[in-house]
């Protein structure tokens, strides 16, 4: 397996670029009858997308490189589907791959030779190409930018991540983040092995939410028959961020992944206030949010 100083990269005779929609891409690496290339090239220009390799050759190489991307350096999170087990998937990084250890998601920070396009490397095992043959493997990858909903690291590449949010962060959170939600923290729990914390929401207020993050239940009592709503779910963050259970209602703002809610601000609800009303009466916040 290619776990050193990657040359191919200069090798253009042995790269085959390969179109595709912009955002998603599916191809087979067997052109003809004598098998398959060496390495195929994919270049994707969304934020978010799929990719189904048929008949696995050797290897595939996909650069994200999105249109609206910017200087920042995105955080890119990759759903396998079952069928990808067997291939391993790399990120490569100041011409080296490193192996990423695929579960049911993960994330990894572009940087590096390429600046903020992202470059995913599949490997297929050279021995079973035959069994290849008559396989199509896929995953889905999503980017996302610092502090627009922090989003999932599990190489440990972006430090500040676990950092409380600043007030210009936090301003820009609740109107841009994927989920805004105001409620408390009723439990948290930690799985060491996919170095991640759960945090499980009673929410009062859904201010905004992309999907069906949050979802709404109805409880009855014996003192009251009649059916009164709440919403409850659970919020995603590193291990490594320490996340206890605290008092008060919190404002919980952050992005999706794979239908699954990532941490990005989460102030007090009465630290936020005084925020935003300063902002307000400075004609600086750079949106409005309701306050009922």
């Amino acid at each position: 397996m290619l776990y050193n100083v990657i040359i191919w990269v200069y090798l253009a005779a042995f790269l085959t670029s390969c179109t595709a929609d912009f955002c998603n891409w599916t191809g087979s690496s067997f052109t003809d009858e004598k098998g398959p290339g060496l390495v195929l090239q994919v270049r994707l220009r969304c934020a978010t997308g799929w990719i189904r390799w048929s008949s696995p050759g050797q290897a595939l190489r996909v650069v994200l490189e999105p249109t609206l991307s910017s200087t920042l350096h995105p955080t890119v999170c990759i759903k396998p589907s079952p069928s990808l087990r067997g291939v391993n998937v790399f990120i490569e990084r100041s011409g080296r791959l490193k192996l990423l250890a695929m579960e049911k998601m993960a994330c990894f920070r572009a940087d590096g030779d390429h600046g903020p396009m992202p470059v995913i490397y599949l490997e297929a095992s050279v021995q079973n190409a035959v069994s290849w043959r008559r396989r199509s493997v896929g995953l889905k990858y999503e980017l996302t930018y610092p502090r627009t909903g922090a989003s999932p690291d599990q190489t440990g590449l972006e430090g500040d991540l676990c950092r409380p949010c600043n007030n210009t962060e936090l301003l820009m959170a609740v109107c841009i983040s994927d989920f805004v939600v105001r409620g408390s923290i009723q439990k948290v729990s930690h799985n060491s092995k996919r170095q991640t914390s759960l945090i499980h929401v009673s929410v009062t207020r859904v201010y905004r939410q992309h999907g069906s993050l949050f979802e709404q239940q109805l409880k009855f009592t014996r003192l009251h028959p009649m059916s009164s709503p709440s919403w409850s779910g659970h919020i995603s963050t590193l291990l490594q961020c320490h996340i206890k259970p605290g008092e008060g209602e919190f404002l919980f703002t952050g992005s999706g992944h794979f239908g699954n809610a990532w941490l990005g601000c989460a102030p007090r609800f009465k630290d936020f206030l005084p925020v935003y009303h300063s902002a307000r009466a400075a004609r600086s916040n750079p949106c409005d949010f309701p306050l009922d």
